[in-house]
């Protein structure tokens, strides 16, 4: 049972919390850590217990903190940098513009993180987030030349999938740059986006695997060859562990979004938040839904209790919806500051605040 909320927000990091052992307590905000400082990406590292919070700090660049004490006190931590260009003296080759996602190893590899990043690199660490070193067998792939930004200037790595019955197998998400799959702890890599297509392309690229743009991609913990993606050009899945994907069709109200979920014991039932695509990215009809399938994508429930169903703009960001570990209680945040959750699968929605900063992620924390 999850107790805790983590926001992460354009002006700050919000723990919401209930009271232990009492069911009937309200959903408060307990503490507030980084306020005025965006935090864009959190991760909570189940093995030893540590909350990561990443700060996008404009001329002050990315930075990098961990609480190893529930989030009472935060100490800064080195962050991910891409090393300097040969012969440059006062530049790297490339910067960090974004920390886009955080995965942390299976408890065969204590100590080892995960790091995806904008411009479209991975890092990793060894030593819980005390230093990152560039996985070069990604970054020096020919393909790499080939991304692009979609959202975003540049490619974004904002998916980070690691199997649970194998560390050294990961699942990438890149827009724009495909599927990626490596079964030796990064040191091949392997596009593995067959079945999914790009409209945005010409008709002769749309196909191509190293160009697709999966907004979000998750796995299913109890059968992790089960994934879900959400894509710019609708819904896919794959039931083969991502060697092939199949487009889900006929979604009302609309295929399009960032975020994506899956229940962890159910592989058949996943959660979506649909939105107008491309130039306009706000709820159809001004309504806040969320989309579920319970059958694998054969059929939707359009999940509305709750929610705002009129002169609503509120967009859900990849990483602003949440499910904890029992597969009923559900957390959302939007880009207007509302944060809402469900304790039965999404059926009904209630508000926990509506006067927060734009949401960047949200994230349970298990008790």
């Amino acid at each position: 049972m999850s107790r805790c909320i983590l926001v992460g927000t354009r002006k700050g990091l919000f723990f919401i919390e209930k009271s232990a052992g009492k069911s009937n307590d309200p959903w408060r905000i307990a503490k507030t850590r980084f306020l005025g400082d965006p935090v864009s990406q959190v991760l909570f590292d189940k093995r030893s217990g540590a909350i990561y919070a990443a700060l996008e700090l404009g001329h002050f660049g990315v930075k990098l903190h961990v609480s190893r004490d529930g989030g009472d006190r935060f100490e800064e931590i080195s962050a991910p940098a891409y090393p300097k260009a040969e012969g440059s003296e006062d530049g790297d080759a490339t910067s960090l513009k974004s920390i886009f996602s955080f995965a942390a190893s299976g408890e065969d590899q204590p100590g080892v993180l995960w790091c995806g990043t904008l411009p479209g690199g991975l890092f990793k660490s060894e030593d819980d987030g005390a230093s990152w070193e560039l996985v070069r067998s990604l970054w020096d792939l020919e393909e790499r030349k080939q991304w692009f930004g979609g959202g975003t200037e540049l490619p974004a790595l904002h998916s980070i999938l690691v199997d649970p019955r194998d560390s050294n197998h990961l699942t990438l998400g890149i827009s724009c740059g495909g599927v990626w799959v490596t079964r030796d702890g990064g040191e091949s890599w392997a596009c593995k986006a067959k079945g999914m297509f790009a409209n945005y392309l010409p008709p002769d690229k749309k196909e191509e695997q190293n160009l697709q743009d999966p907004h979000s991609i998750v796995c299913c913990r109890s059968d992790p060859d089960v994934l879900w993606c959400q894509h710019h050009n609708g819904i896919f899945r794959s039931t083969d562990g991502a060697e092939s994907w199949h487009e889900i069709k006929d979604v009302a109200p609309s295929s399009f979004g960032f975020v994506t979920r899956v229940h962890p014991n159910l592989p058949d039932t996943a959660w979506f938040v649909p939105a107008i695509k491309d130039e306009a990215r706000y709820p159809v009809d001004a309504q806040v839904v969320v989309t579920r399938t319970r059958d694998g994508g054969k059929s939707f429930d359009i999940l509305r209790e709750g929610l705002p169903q009129a002169d609503a703009y509120d967009l859900v960001y990849r990483h602003a919806l949440d499910v904890d570990e029992s597969g009923d209680k559900l957390a959302m945040g939007s880009t207007t500051g509302n944060l809402w959750i469900s304790e039965n699968q999404g059926d009904a929605w209630k508000l926990l605040n509506g006067h927060l900063p734009p949401v960047y992620c949200v994230l349970f924390i298990p008790e």
